[in-house]
């Protein structure tokens, strides 16, 4: 059985891909970037508390949070490949000169339709995974 705190962090990753679709929906590309990385953030630490039966570690660093589940999920080269690019959106999607002076005009649509694709591939993997163990 499923805990309900792995639940919880897969319910919160599944708002967050709709927030990300509705911000690309409202031009609004940094907010749309930084809410794919958020999916893909809460999706792993669900993929820890369900798959791993352990604590998430305190990052929001997608590689890392994946280096310590990859054994338990079935992610492809190419996916695994791009967990820097929407990584990189926790902070440049939100601070001036972190990355980009101005985010909020400097990310692109595309930027934001990739990052979304990212997070949408990633999240439904882990929900199957979670789902094959099993819900309450």
């Amino acid at each position: 059985m499923v805990r309900r705190e792995a639940l919880n962090w897969l319910e919160e990753a599944l708002m967050d891909l709709k927030r990300a679709d509705r911000a690309l929906e409202w031009k609004d590309y940094a907010l749309s970037t930084f809410m794919s990385q958020q999916a893909c953030e809460k999706a792993l630490k669900a993929a820890y508390l369900a798959l791993a039966r352990k604590m998430y570690p305190k990052t929001h660093d997608l590689t890392m949070l994946y280096e310590g589940v990859k054994e338990l999920l079935r992610f492809s080269s190419d996916l695994i490949e791009k967990l820097p690019e929407v990584s990189q959106y926790y902070v440049m999607a939100r601070y001036p000169n972190a990355a980009l002076e101005i985010p909020s005009k400097s990310i692109s649509r595309l930027q934001a339709e990739r990052a979304l694709n990212i997070a949408k591939k990633l999240v439904k993997l882990i929900e199957e995974r979670i789902r094959e163990v099993g819900d309450p």
